[in-house]
């Protein structure tokens, strides 16, 4: 059976395999991600860019988010009989400062 992609949030997303390098899209989770790097993780985000990596690190970023965030939905609606809502909302809170709010780099002025 084929793991769904994009079924947290926005479940209008088609269901692709991952994309080959001509082309990523990010859903949310990439576009928070991308905002929130290049205000706090500004150098991490300039290096990232100088080697043509960025959209690779955020595609990465939101993939494992929405990896994790599914499989801890489903185990906190079973385990703890929450609404999905509910799961969901815990989980994008236990889930969302492992790759997508990063802590800010030292030395932000």
């Amino acid at each position: 059976m084929e793991k769904s992609r994009g079924a947290t949030i926005n479940s209008a997303s088609l269901i692709l395999p991952k994309p080959v390098s001509e082309k990523i899209h990010l859903t949310q989770y990439g576009l928070i991600a991308e905002r929130h790097w290049r205000e706090f993780r500004p150098k991490m985000v300039q290096e990232l860019e100088a080697k043509g990596s960025l959209m690779e690190a955020l595609f990465e970023a939101q993939e494992t988010t929405i990896d994790e965030m599914e499989a801890l939905t489903r185990q906190l609606e079973t385990e703890q009989r929450l609404t999905p809502q509910q799961a969901h909302d815990q989980a994008w809170e236990t889930i969302r400062e492992k790759y997508i709010l990063l802590p800010p780099e030292e030395n932000l002025s």
